[in-house]
């Protein structure tokens, strides 16, 4: 689950925002700051993976709190949620790494749009423990992720996350793999693996030898395009 917390001086706002992220099955929200002050408490007890931050705090600005939640909490999503226009508050958030920035009143559809690509993101990051060029240009291409969030047709069977697994073995090791040595390196089994490899090369994203070992034994082993 991904834990979000929601800074908010407007309570029926801040209700509103719980409601509409408690529609992601994957987000479970931990609780809800009135001020400054409550947030870094907040944060604190709870650590979230995710902050919704105003900037219109009654204590202090919530892009003032940047630079705290920055020190103490490096590793915080952030998305803006304001009616502030000023692009002095843009270049704040830019400059500490906020996710994205919403200008209220935000649309249910935006709002979604918004979570939905977080999710993908944290869901890309979370099941890969190496990464490779192509998991970057997804995570910071936000068109490419955009058409990944809205759904690849998979054939029966294939599942995004082991796919993307099984890509960055193939490409980490490109000297060629069995789907027994591909299977171990995911922690699946040599059937399992076999039917990803075997639907890559369907695609045209890796190839297909067979190699005969010593003992002249044919074995197929897969290479990445």
């Amino acid at each position: 689950m991904i834990k979000a917390a929601i800074a908010e001086d407007d309570f029926r706002i801040a209700d509103i925002h719980e409601k509409f992220l408690k529609k992601f099955n994957e987000i479970e929200v931990v609780g809800k700051a009135l001020t400054g002050e409550q947030t870094l408490q907040l944060l604190k007890t709870t650590e979230p993976d995710l902050l919704l931050l105003d900037v219109y705090l009654p204590d202090m600005l919530g892009s003032d709190l940047l630079p705290l939640i920055r020190e103490h909490f490096p590793k915080l999503s952030i998305i803006m949620i304001t009616a502030a226009t000023d692009k002095e508050f843009l270049e704040k958030a830019l400059g500490y790494g906020a996710e994205n920035y919403l200008i209220k009143p935000v649309s249910r559809e935006r709002f979604d749009e918004i979570i939905q690509s977080f999710i993908k993101k944290h869901n890309l990051l979370s099941s890969n423990e190496q990464v490779n060029q192509n998991l970057i240009d997804l995570i910071f291409d936000k068109r490419k992720l955009e058409q990944s969030k809205k759904g690849t047709s998979f054939p029966k069977g294939i599942d995004e996350i082991t796919l993307g697994k099984v890509k960055a073995v193939l490409q980490a090791k490109r000297d060629g793999l069995s789907a027994e040595e591909v299977g171990n390196e995911i922690g699946a089994s040599r059937i399992t693996a076999r039917r990803y490899l075997e639907y890559l090369s369907s695609i045209n994203e890796s190839k297909a030898e067979v190699v005969y070992g010593i003992v002249g034994r044919p074995e197929k082993k897969y290479y990445p395009l």
